[in-house]
């Protein structure tokens, strides 16, 4: 008799600027799952004016954090329609009242928490700026202009978007950080969060992809070549 494996359940979180977009795309690329984006999955529906989505822009344009209830029921049925492969969830949950909803339907096996310290990720983001007229991005550690200040083609000054200044990236990770840390709590007192710290995300990559080995099969490398 064939018995069929379980299907895995990950969530995986990080604040804002730890590499978890990047970290999630690899983790696709590498092994069979479903990407589950909130952030996403609540554009898209706003996008369609579906029922859901007219009712999270209501709260969205007047300035009000979506419910739990409206955030779970996207999520939720969402996730009907993939019930049948793994998951990689993105962005939910981000509240206590949304991990037990999420619970109750479809437990939760491993969250991935990348863990990196928020200093690390201030000078991260600060560095970041931009010539307004082109879009060009220059990052002051990578990628610097060649005169500081200005843009290498036109000579115009650079600016910095309100997100990347100082004082706006730690008023986010703070608030990342007071919104989330009873989750992270609620996951490791269930025995099912896994945290990988680091400062950069090229080293904190290979703990996940040899963790997520020992739970997940890996795509073969001409599924992954499709994927990338």
């Amino acid at each position: 008799m064939v018995v069929r494996a379980l299907l895995l359940r990950a969530v995986i979180m990080g604040p804002p600027g730890s590499g978890k977009g990047t970290v999630s795309s690899r983790i696709v690329k590498h092994f069979a799952l479903k990407h589950l984006s909130s952030g996403d999955l609540l554009r898209d529906n706003m996008n369609k004016r579906s029922e859901i989505g007219i009712l999270a822009k209501s709260y969205i344009d007047q300035g009000r954090l979506i419910p739990d209830g409206v955030m779970t029921q996207l999520m939720l049925s969402e996730l009907k329609n993939i019930d049948q492969y793994h998951v990689l969830l993105d962005g939910f949950p981000r509240t206590v009242p949304q991990a037990e909803a999420l619970d109750k339907v479809y437990p939760v096996d491993t969250v991935i928490d990348l863990d990196v310290p928020f200093e690390t990720i201030r000078e991260r983001l600060t560095a970041r700026w931009i010539h307004p007229a082109s879009g060009r991005v220059y990052n002051l550690d990578f990628n610097p202009p060649k005169v500081p200040g200005t843009d290498d083609i036109t000579g115009e000054p650079l600016v910095q978007r309100d997100d990347d200044k100082p004082e706006t990236v730690m008023k986010r990770l703070k608030s990342y950080e007071a919104e989330t840390k009873p989750v992270l709590e609620y996951y490791r007192q269930k025995g099912v969060l896994e945290s990988f710290s680091g400062t950069e995300t090229n080293k904190i990559w290979p703990h996940v992809h040899s963790f997520l080995q020992t739970r997940l099969p890996e795509v073969n490398q001409k599924e992954a070549a499709t994927h990338t």
